[in-house]
């Protein structure tokens, strides 16, 4: 038997990797609980940056054109990884895996919910995409919820050409530069801010964007789900993250319990104690 009480698996959101749930890890971990992260397929070490990112002197034109070497990377392919560490967690935790997945990172939990409910005791969203079956993500940041996002902004390129939502991670550009903070890290500090952009990868891959939410009462709808709100997210709005809520309570059945923290999108980073506070509650 394992000595752990539970085990989380912790899934990133779009452009990060592994890394920003260090400090979540080591709190669950002095707990007695098992935490596993991982670089999705396509992200952190399992990405490969545009060429043109590193030629001197930069060519923005260039950097905006060129076919994303991640493009061909799947939902399923991510599904499957997730999946795959949930079942080498089942066997730390006695059974007992949460599964959290942070901004985009929602869109994964939902799919590994869907194919393996039975090895969950709980599905956890951090201001997560939790889509009703047949909404793909484009269409939620289509949603007029999403209208005071901030995170459009740091779009570069055509996403259909270069198969990848792209954001320009290396740039020396102030206005950029805050605009990309404000969307993700409003409320940490500048020395965290730089210590974690220097950890973004800049292509996330379309087929996430574009494949549509598949979670079914039957299967999905069996293991408790909890949402948590980031009142002062910038990058997915208060209004975005209830009316989500909604529509999966309405077209799952049952409720969504809800946390709320009042902090900016990435409370990994300027909430630690209190995030973990909430997801240690629910072994």
């Amino acid at each position: 038997m394992s000595g752990f009480k539970a085990a989380y698996v912790l899934v990133h959101g779009a452009w990060h990797n592994h890394a920003v749930w260090n400090r979540v890890a080591s709190i669950l971990e002095a707990q007695g609980l098992a935490a596993l992260s991982l670089d999705l397929p396509g992200a952190g070490i399992n990405t490969i940056a545009p060429a043109s990112l590193g030629r001197r002197p930069f060519d923005p034109a260039a950097f905006a054109a060129e076919r994303s070497p991640v493009a061909g990377v799947t939902q399923a392919e991510r599904t499957a990884a997730v999946v795959a560490l949930v079942q080498e967690a089942a066997a730390l935790g006695n059974g007992k895996v949460i599964l959290v997945g942070h901004s985009a990172g929602g869109l994964t939990i939902s799919a590994v919910a869907e194919q393996v409910p039975e090895l969950l005791r709980a599905v956890v969203y951090l201001s997560g995409f939790m889509l009703p079956k047949g909404m793909p993500l484009l269409a939620m940041l289509q949603h007029e919820s999403m209208t005071s996002a901030l995170s459009s902004g740091l779009f570069v390129g055509e996403t259909a050409a270069i198969g990848a939502t792209r954001i320009n991670v290396g740039s020396l550009d102030d206005a950029y530069r805050s605009l990309l903070k404000a969307t993700f890290y409003g409320d940490v500090s500048e020395a965290e801010f730089a210590h974690v952009a220097s950890q973004l990868h800049c292509d996330e891959p379309v087929a996430t964007a574009v494949t549509p939410s598949d979670i079914t009462a039957e299967r999905f709808g069996t293991v408790p789900r909890h949402y948590i709100r980031c009142s002062e997210d910038c990058a997915i709005p208060l209004a975005c993250q209830d009316q989500m809520i909604a529509m999966v309570d309405a077209a799952i059945g049952g409720r969504t319990i809800v946390h709320t923290l009042t902090s900016g999108h990435s409370p990994f980073l300027s909430q630690p104690d209190a995030l973990s506070k909430i997801l240690i509650g629910l072994t």
